[in-house]
């Protein structure tokens, strides 16, 4: 009987001490956030050759230390970059972030366009331009520090038609011939250059061994034709790795820059390309400069069509700019910038 009683009196402890416990963790549930993730990051394993890759453990256990609630996911093509956005602008997170390069960021961009969802990049690639408009810094770390101090920004994006009907868009630079061309074969032939040294042996391969375009052009009405070496359709200042090929640029101000560029001698290229790398600033007499919300340009020979780096098309194709389309977390403040929450 004393057994008994002893026994009872045990599993009476032990049933109250579990009822204290629960208590105590559904008290502490009540009072502490859960930290849920909302947000995804999609890394590109293969941008920066490999430094996405390198980066993500780093960039995660800062996230975490700072109690965000982030899942990363891993892309196995630029397809599947813009599938998983889709599915998780779709699906309740609320930031969807490329860990890459210019390319993969396109691509998520893509996949959150007309959705909730607000677009981010920690830069890991060879160019990172887009990031460096951005105001993003160039470290991956660095710009997820900088992602949680900053705002959503309405940021441009370029439409682009294809005679097909097909309709694709692009955020950064865009247009057709020796640039696109050029982009093509960095991410090819000379993909592993380093840097901006990719897309200055394409462009010098590009030069010597294609011809000049006859291109028509229409920008709001305004005509252009002539034999070009490219048009450029910009909405940021710079592409390949810091050509700053627009320099008036900005993504918010629902303006296009274009530049059409026509024939010159080699030692003109020579003597132009310091000046892309740097101020952008480039007065030559072949170089012609525009501003327009829409342009459509035609050639003679399908050209390749490319935006932020990756192929898009062939011309003919019609660029027209949409004003604020979609929102990406910037830094706060850029005097100019819209801002939206």
């Amino acid at each position: 009987m004393e057994w008994a009683s002893a026994t009872i009196g045990i599993w009476r402890v032990l049933y109250c001490a579990a009822c204290s416990l629960l208590a105590a963790e559904d008290a502490i549930a009540a009072v502490a956030p859960r930290m849920k993730a909302d947000t995804l990051v999609i890394v590109n394993p293969v941008a920066g050759g490999g430094s996405a890759l390198r980066a993500e453990p780093l960039v995660a256990s800062y996230l975490a230390g700072q109690g965000r609630g982030v899942q990363f996911v891993h892309s196995r093509s630029s397809e599947d970059v813009r599938e998983q956005a889709v599915k998780a602008a779709t699906s309740g997170y609320r930031y969807v972030v490329a860990l890459g390069g210019d390319g993969a960021f396109h691509h998520v961009v893509e996949g959150v366009y007309g959705t909730d969802a607000i677009a981010g990049i920690f830069p890991a690639g060879n160019g990172n331009d887009i990031a460096r408009d951005l105001g993003i810094p160039g470290d991956p770390v660095s710009a997820a520090n900088t992602f949680l101090h900053s705002m959503p920004r309405a940021v441009d994006l370029v439409r682009v038609q294809f005679s097909d009907g097909r309709t694709v868009h692009y955020v950064g630079v865009g247009g057709m011939g020796l640039d696109a061309e050029a982009a093509h074969l960095a991410n090819s032939r000379f993909k592993e250059w380093p840097g901006v040294t990719r897309y200055l042996a394409g462009t010098l391969w590009t030069f010597f061994h294609e011809r000049a375009l006859e291109l028509q052009a229409e920008m709001d009405g305004v005509r252009w034709a002539g034999r070009a070496l490219f048009a450029a359709v910009a909405n940021a200042t710079s592409y390949g790795s810091g050509v700053r090929i627009a320099p008036e640029a900005r993504m918010d101000d629902g303006w296009l820059e274009v530049v059409l560029v026509g024939e010159v001698e080699w030692t003109r290229l020579f003597e132009a390309l310091p000046i892309l790398l740097t101020t952008g600033n480039l007065h030559f007499e072949e170089v012609h400069r525009f501003r327009c919300r829409r342009v459509r340009l035609e050639t003679e020979r399908p050209a390749r069509v490319h935006g932020d780096g990756e192929s898009l098309g062939e011309s003919p194709a019609e660029f027209e700019v949409i004003p604020g389309a979609v929102r990406v977390m910037a830094p706060v403040e850029r005097e100019g910038w819209r801002h939206q929450t």
